[in-house]
């Protein structure tokens, strides 16, 4: 563990706690977990490719509870139809906690759309989806997922998309046990990725390339031998050591934060699952008690 200076945007500057260095080159972080042949380094860039024979994929060599996974993605280009790049955390086992994006492919000139989904205890059906305000496949921008005991926020370029809150003093289960991976990958998903599967993958346009930069890991690193109890001890704060993460300011959003979040939602969402009332005729308990 190394002592930092923590800075996490809207929340607090200057604090000095205990964490785990971030901002290093993908292979100190990451490694190819499937394809190796579609992946292309060009310098500080990644490139991960998709055609009609593979995706691909990568996975962090350590897992992790609580803290702030980052990555700068620029996603595929044109007419990216019937693809799905992903950026998640997720544990291991059926009963796995997970925190999804998943970038849906479009057709040219429509905006991108990201799902997010949270699994607790191997249960999700829990997506919303949003069309970005930019265009996400001209530049890079920053994917980031913040998790503590309190909630997990979902970030673009610091702005938060999507809180799910702790509410187990509602009884909703909340993930807080399970050390968790990092994952990435671009794969074909024409049988529902776009327009519910209408629009297929036009192979045309292959290979689908998504670059990646900036891998940041501000987090518990967690051995995997130890249980998940013992990491969820040694990764909450206590009066021998302090995490930036269990820091009061960051039990919930800021003032800030809270109305760009209401801004997102308000001007960018196009499916919350809260809503569907086909799917769920009675409303999901953290709906009801969820103030975002």
């Amino acid at each position: 563990m190394a002592v930092s200076v923590s800075v996490f945007l809207g929340f607090f500057v200057g604090l000095v706690v205990v964490g785990l260095a971030s901002s290093k080159k993908f292979d100190e972080l990451f490694q190819p977990s499937w394809a190796m042949d579609h992946f292309l380094y060009e310098g500080e860039l990644l490139k991960l490719k998709l055609d009609n024979y593979s995706g691909a994929g990568f996975s962090s060599k350590s897992k992790y509870m609580f803290g702030k996974v980052t990555i700068q993605i620029k996603l595929v280009e044109g007419d990216s139809a019937g693809t799905v790049t992903a950026f998640y955390m997720s544990s291991d086992g059926p009963n796995h906690n997970e925190f999804d994006f998943e970038f849906l492919g479009n057709t040219t000139g429509e905006p991108y759309t990201v799902q997010t989904n949270v699994y607790v205890n191997g249960v999700g059906n829990r997506e919303q989806r949003l069309n970005l305000w930019f265009d996400p496949t001209t530049d890079f921008h920053s994917y980031s997922l913040f998790w503590n005991q309190r909630q997990v926020v979902f970030m673009v370029d610091e702005t938060p998309i999507r809180v799910h809150t702790n509410l187990e003093n509602k009884g909703v289960p909340f993930p807080k046990d399970q050390a968790m991976g990092v994952y990435s990958s671009i794969w074909n998903a024409d049988d529902w990725a776009t327009q519910g599967g209408r629009v297929k993958t036009d192979w045309t346009h292959a290979p689908f390339v998504a670059t990646y930069k900036g891998f940041e890991i501000d987090a518990c690193e967690c051995p995997v031998s130890v249980a998940g109890a013992d990491n969820a001890k040694k990764c909450s704060s206590s009066v021998d050591k302090r995490y930036w993460w269990d820091e009061p300011t960051l039990s919930e959003l800021s003032v800030h934060q809270s109305h760009q979040l209401v801004w997102v939602k308000a001007h960018h969402m196009v499916y919350d699952y809260c809503t569907d009332t086909a799917r769920f005729p009675v409303a999901p308990v953290e709906c009801v008690h969820h103030r975002h």
